[in-house]
């Protein structure tokens, strides 16, 4: 399952001692980078959380919030009469030095009360906060989740823009080169006519030919994208694999490559040998390498434009891989 890196979630535990809030935030990081803000009285908790935080994440900076309140109803709660008596002769003994000491008021009283009771186990505390801790990973994996489809589509709406656009450059090669032939002719036509106005007639057909056909099978070497254009191909299909995709039939939709030229569906390639299982490791640094991959295509195809086609269309390719990358750089 594809998962984001960003993502918020919070719960809260109770039960006779109080209750205890954990809030969970994470976003995007190479490496899992935990950090903790925890009350003294939850210091306990730490090595649980870090635990079944690391049992739950593998990659992102989480940032875990933790607070707790313990249980006081302050209606049924009753001051002792010991109590109040050590108060007022506290407070006599205080107004002897300083007279203008105000008396406490009764929530304070109450507090005061509260607090000379004995502390519950800490153990108790930490049990508590374990418990919200993993009802919050479990709305955090949700949204993870959920985000982390979102941007899955996101990267396959780019990857059906670069199938159309494969497509596209691979119907343009033939035409690149009989028109690279056309102008070879006419051009050795016009050299042989300005070197001599009887020109034509020293040379024959069949050498005429000849020097086409040689000129044109060079060209065609230095313009040749076969290679590219089938690495570009992997590449689609083995994103689609790793984001949950059902193969490269899905990619051609006649989507619009960035210049907004409309292009053919692309055509269908060899699904990835291990399709179907489980990709293995951190799927955002496995999406990384393949985006690296891709570029180098593109730049390799830009090198090799024999026509103003070919050379937006490389740079349409650029652009789509980036917008790629850049959804990546979120994804666990």
């Amino acid at each position: 399952m594809i998962s984001s890196m960003t993502a918020f979630g919070a719960a809260r535990a109770e039960s006779t001692l109080g209750s205890v809030t954990v809030e969970i935030r994470t976003v995007n990081s190479r490496y899992l980078d935990v950090s903790l803000r925890l009350p003294d009285d939850l210091r306990l908790a730490e090595a649980p959380l870090r635990e079944q935080i690391g049992a739950h994440l593998r990659r992102g900076k989480v940032e875990v919030r933790a607070s707790f309140a313990r249980a006081a109803d302050s209606a049924e709660q009753e001051l002792a009469d010991d109590y109040l008596k050590r108060t007022a002769e506290q407070l006599g003994r205080a107004r002897a030095f300083i007279p203008d000491t105000p008396a406490p008021t009764l929530a304070e009283l109450i507090k005061g009360a509260s607090a000379s009771d004995e502390a519950p186990d800490p153990r108790a505390w930490s049990a508590l906060c374990t418990e919200a801790s993993g009802q919050a990973l479990l709305e955090l994996q949700a949204n993870r989740e959920r985000e982390g489809r979102r941007l899955a589509d996101m990267m396959l709406d780019c990857a059906r823009g670069v199938a159309d656009i494969v497509e596209t450059v691979e119907g343009e090669v033939p035409r690149l080169l009989a028109e690279h032939q056309q102008k070879l002719a006419t051009k050795l036509r016009e050299t042989l006519e300005a070197a001599s106005p009887a020109g034509l007639s020293m040379i024959s057909g069949e050498e005429l030919s000849a020097r086409i056909a040689q000129e044109s099978s060079l060209f065609s070497l230095r313009i040749d994208v076969a290679e590219e254009l089938s690495r570009l191909r992997s590449h689609i299909s083995e994103l689609q694999h790793l984001l949950g995709g059902s193969g490269t039939s899905s990619v051609g939709s006649g989507a619009k490559s960035p210049t907004g030229s409309p292009t053919s569906a692309a055509a269908s390639a060899a699904k990835p040998k291990g399709a179907g299982k489980a990709a293995t490791g951190s799927i955002g640094k496995r999406l990384d390498f393949l985006f690296q991959e891709m570029n180098r295509e593109a730049n390799t195809l830009g090198s090799k434009a024999s026509g103003i086609e070919v050379t937006r269309a490389a740079i349409d390719l650029k652009l789509l891989i980036e917008q790629m990358r850049e959804q990546a750089q979120n994804i666990e």
